[in-house]
């Protein structure tokens, strides 16, 4: 076995805290990982907090992860030693399902593995994440990273990059299309930088409104402050896609209203509580509200060759671990820009 060390929590209502734990022996294709960076997302509270009621203790987040590899198993080809490496919300599959073999890992019918809080299938333990010195994964499950980008900048690409990337090439973002963004945080921040290098007009829509001058350096055209329904009513029918990133409670029917006819309400935020609409905001002007689940592994590698190309990366604060539960309690309060992002070298 191999010593690891990590932070972890131990209960909903517990603290993040020092873990030293095991990770199993490398199978023929497989990687060891040093990592050396850990994006923390919105969902990593939800899991440690229990909000979603599927969280097994002790629990280790973490799946924005970038580092080095340091071992190799016997048939791995796709890395060397001393490769950099990511690593995102995945780290297998069944890999024979339909959805597999099309690379669309994140729907596989059988159960994909998460990076943590899941089942790993080689030998059935808990999987633990990002929050720790060095993970294994299968080698077709880590991503090459561009040595010519910031690696911490990078690492929230592994998860805010591909869910905001891979809806709008799915329904097919484009230029001259108009694209209203709800929320300026982790995920918005990449729903705006990307959207915006796509050609589309860009609005954010935010509670914050001392944004405005942040979204518009990040590429909105455009800002409206979803407190004033004045602003809202103003671009009512304006937009053909709205990018929902907003993982708290709030009302879905003041965004709808705002879609154009066949305009699409693409949902990737996760609230914890189930919300309510009218069926007449749809069927009125035959608008969809649809939602998206990060994205498979070969468009997750094209999303980062995408980013490489146009040198798109997240905007990110680094912390020490020792300050991840401050980081929550910011996070809560909406009190970072935009992505916290651990240096693990401090573990």
């Amino acid at each position: 076995m191999i010593p690891a060390k990590g932070y972890a929590a131990n209960g909903p209502k517990d603290k993040l805290k020092p873990f030293n734990f095991e990770r199993r022996e490398l199978l023929p294709d497989e990687i060891l990982i040093d990592i050396l960076y850990c994006g923390v997302c919105h969902s990593d509270i939800h899991q440690v907090r229990n909000e979603w009621g599927s969280t097994r203790y002790p629990i280790v987040p973490g799946h924005e992860i970038v580092g080095k590899v340091i071992k190799t198993g016997s048939e791995v080809s796709k890395f060397k030693v001393g490769d950099i490496a990511g690593v995102g919300c995945l780290v297998d599959s069944c890999r024979t399902c339909s959805y597999c073999q099309k690379g669309l890992e994140q729907y596989c019918k059988n159960g994909n593995v998460a990076t943590y809080n899941s089942t790993d299938k080689r030998d059935g333990t808990n999987t633990y994440g990002g929050y720790s010195s060095a993970i294994v994964v299968p080698q077709e499950f880590a991503l090459t990273i561009s040595p010519d980008l910031s690696l911490e900048k990078v690492a929230p690409l592994l998860c805010a990059g591909i869910t905001t990337y891979s809806p709008l090439r799915h329904w097919n973002v484009k230029e001259g299309s108009k694209v209203g963004v709800v929320g300026l945080g982790g995920l918005g921040h990449m729903a705006v930088k990307l959207a915006s290098s796509f050609g589309a007009e860009v609005t954010m829509i935010s509670t914050t409104p001392s944004k405005e001058a942040d979204a518009k350096k990040l590429g909105a055209a455009h800002f409206l402050y979803s407190k004033d329904k004045q602003q809202l009513a103003s671009k009512a029918g304006y937009f053909d896609y709205i990018v929902d990133t907003v993982s708290a409670a709030h009302n879905y029917m003041d965004y709808l209203s705002m879609l154009n006819t066949d305009g699409i309400m693409i949902c990737v935020g996760a609230p914890p509580s189930a919300v309510e609409i009218s069926p007449f905001n749809l069927i009125g002007k035959r608008r969809s509200l649809v939602g998206s689940l990060i994205g498979g592994l070969p468009e997750t590698q094209e999303m980062l060759d995408y980013c490489a190309k146009h040198n798109i990366t997240s905007e990110v604060e680094v912390i020490p671990v020792h300050k991840i539960n401050e980081a929550y309690e910011r996070m809560m309060k909406g009190d970072v820009k935009y992505r916290f992002v651990i240096d693990m070298k401090t573990l």
